[in-house]
Order: structure tokens, then sequence, then C-alpha cells
């Protein structure tokens, strides 16, 4: 329940968990944006009464954003495998729509303000010319990292010209560049995004200079990543969130303790105020005093998805931060949920599957039959294996509309469905 707001370089996640470690870089880019927008620190409490303009009433249709993943490798740990691809937008769907399997941890004080953001991803499956694709770029770079110390962080991996690759139609695709953005081999940087330009509640100017879509640093995405993410000299828990917690951002949510101190809040009124960052699982504290409708002054919400809180106890999003992010997809980022051709398979069936497997989980055998999809074309039917590996072809000739997919052992695997129309990927769990 925040109203004054940080600049947004405040949305960079700055890691090295040690003891004097930075996850934000608040206080020097206010100043920075003060001299480069002059007036900016004036206006950042006027701007925070417009911010409900924004919010979503509507919480019923689910909107299905189209990604594209661009890997960004020097070396080949950094040049991630499409299982792990895979795993990160199951990941994102999983959480947005409160799906996730530590959902049922959140407090019961927060039980009533927590929610489904009935907010999808896929990767895209139709690129900017129109030729099917599985969402997925790989570029190799010479570039050992692409951590600046300017403003803008790492802007070069959005640019071929400077060892990275050029964004999709950033109207019709959400953008995920995944790099190494470490400094002197040590992980200082762990993701920033851009939200939409002239969103109320965000500064004038803000995102002057950034490219817009989502920045991760390649050993904090997925959470089947090979990479271990060591900082700090611990090796950290990733579960993909820190994807999560960028997304939200791109989608205008604001860190929750608002870059500041009790004083200084985000723009959400369910969101409980917090003195700073949570850096632990701590479910005790409560660190400021603030009153929400019915529910009164209520402790640090640890569990947030834009909280610094540990991978591990974070799994909610507010029904107000729900507002918001449904709000600029209804009005700045319309294109991206509407009669979006990036979506391929889906265009005209955005809201649900092309295909269904069944049962998932499964013990055994699983039945695979195509739904929504044209059916007068032949087709392929891919599984993956979590690590990457390709463990059954299947052609699908024309007029097929079913097939058995047996011999799989335990574990979890990719099915990948294409066709002249694109490609479909879902999630199958072999128990």
């Amino acid at each position: 329940m925040k109203h004054a707001f940080a600049v947004l370089i405040g949305l960079i996640s700055f890691s090295s968990f040690g003891q004097d470690y930075h996850r934000c870089y608040t206080h020097e880019a206010m100043l920075e944006q003060e001299e480069k927008t002059p007036g900016y620190i004036g206006r950042v409490n006027d701007i925070f009464e417009r911010a409900k303009h924004f919010e979503s009433q509507d919480r019923e249709d689910v909107y299905t954003i189209p990604v594209v993943v661009h890997i960004v490798y020097n070396t080949d740990a950094e040049n991630l495998a499409d299982s792990v691809v895979f795993n990160q937008i199951a990941s994102l769907n999983a959480d947005y729509r409160r799906l996730n399997e530590d959902a049922e941890n959140v407090r019961d004080t927060f039980n009533t303000i927590v929610g489904d953001t009935f907010i999808g991803f896929q990767l895209a499956s139709v690129d900017p010319d129109g030729n099917p694709t599985n969402g997925i770029t790989r570029t190799s770079t010479d570039v050992e990292s692409f951590f600046s110390l300017d403003l803008n962080p790492a802007e070069g991996v959005k640019s071929t010209a400077e060892g990275g690759i050029d964004p999709w139609d950033q109207d019709r695709y959400l953008n995920i560049w995944v790099c190494d953005m470490s400094v002197f081999g040590t992980v200082f940087l762990l993701g920033y995004a851009t939200p939409p330009d002239g969103l109320p509640h965000w500064p004038e100017g803000a995102t002057d200079g950034l490219g817009d879509g989502v920045v991760v640093q390649f050993e904090a995405f997925g959470s089947n990543n090979p990479n271990p993410l060591i900082a700090g000299g611990a090796e950290i828990d990733v579960r993909g969130r820190t994807t999560t917690h960028e997304v939200g951002h791109y989608l205008g949510l604001r860190h929750i303790w608002g870059d500041g101190d009790c004083l200084e809040q985000d723009g959400v009124d369910d969101t409980p105020n917090a003195e700073d960052q949570s850096g632990t699982c701590d479910l005790v504290k409560n660190t400021c005093v603030d009153d929400i409708a019915e529910l009164g002054d209520l402790p640090d919400m640890v569990e947030n998805f834009m909280d610094y809180s540990p991978e591990t106890c974070q799994n909610s999003y507010t029904l107000g931060q729900v507002g918001i992010m449904r709000g600029v997809l209804e009005i700045e980022r319309y294109d991206l949920v509407n009669d979006n051709p990036a979506l391929g398979l889906n265009s005209n069936i955005a809201n649900e599957t092309s295909f269904k497997l069944y049962p998932n989980p499964s013990t055994g055998t699983v039945q695979f039959t195509i739904e929504n999809v044209v059916k007068n074309q032949p087709a392929q039917l891919d599984v993956i294996s979590e690590t990457g590996q390709t463990i059954q072809i299947v052609s699908l000739p024309i007029g097929t509309q079913s097939t058995i997919i047996d011999g799989l052992s335990k574990g979890i695997y990719f099915v990948r469905f294409s066709n002249e129309e694109g490609i479909k990927t879902e999630k199958l769990v072999i128990l």
C-alpha cells in the first residue's frame, strides 16, 4: 500500500548476496534520473492518484502473452537447453495462474487478498516474418558480460550491433533476453525489466534509453537450470522467480516495499507497508503500521513475488497487483494480448489448449488428442526430456486426431506439437 516511488532502475535485482550486497540501485539511480530529467523526484508523489485508472476490474478472461526467449551466450554453460526455457514458461504460468505447488503456503492473514491473475504465457509460434518458430533464438557472442556501469545496465544484449540480438516486435512479443551480466565472474545482477512508457504511477521519462522487455542472468532462469547460482559464497535456491518478478515489472508493478521506508509505497492498496526489502522468509516481522480495508495492520508480506525474499517463500500476487497488471494489458499493452498473430496455433483460441494430454500427471500411458487445431495438415509430435534430449518423435499424418505416448520413465517431459501453423509445447509428468 505505497505512494512514493523510486526510479525505474529500482526494478533491477542487484545481488552479490554478501554482507554488503546490492539488490537494487535505487538511491543512486534516482539521483542520476533527477539529473537526466529535472523535476523527476518532485513529480513522483503527484502521479500516484492516477494509478488506479489502470486497475482492471475484469479478472475472468485469460490473457495469453506470446514470449520470445533470446539466449545470448559466450560459453556452452550459458547456452541453456530448450528444456530450461520450457520449464521457465511453465513456472511463469504456474505462478501467474496460482497453480504453483507452494501457493498453499500463503498465510491465512493474506488468503482473502491473493489470487489468480488470469494471465498466461506461451512461447511464440510465429515469428515477425510469419514463419513457424519455437519462440527461442540463440545468439553466440564474443561479449563475455553485458553488464555496464552506466544507468542502462545491460542494454547491449538487446542490440545485434553490440553483440546481442535485436528485439522482435515489442508491441506483439514479450522479449526476454537471457545472458551473462556478471562482474569479473561474480554474479552481481539477477535481472531487470521495463514497464510500458507512460504508466501514470511511473515517473515521466523513467524508461528513457531502455529497450522494452526483460533481461535475466542465465543462472537465475528456470528451476531446472544445470548451472548453480552462486552468490556471496553460497548457492541460491532458484525456482524461476527472478523471471516471475521481472515480468511483474514489465506489467507495471513496483517493488512491494516501494523502494524506501514505511512512508514510501508501491501504488497498490492491498500490499502491506514494509520498511525495506525482505532478505529472509521471516513470517513474524511487521516493520510498518498500515490500515488495509477490513484487514487492518498486516505483517510484511514475504510471500509476495515483488519482494526480495528468497524464492522458497514467494508464492503470491495480491488482487490489487492483479488489477494493475491486467489494466496494463487492457491499455498500454493491448496489442500484446488482442488478435496477436504471434500466438500462431492459438491466435483465435488463445484461452484454450491446442491439444490435450490425458492423464497428466500419468503413471504410464498417455493419450494425446488434438483439440482446436486444423486437422487437415500433417504434424509432428516431439517428446523432450527435462535435460533437453528428444526421447520420441511421432509423425502425425493428415487426419490424425489422437495417438498414444508410452514407454517413458518417471520424470518431467515437454511434449511439442508442430504443424504448418506453428508450435505448441506442454509439460508432461510421469509418476
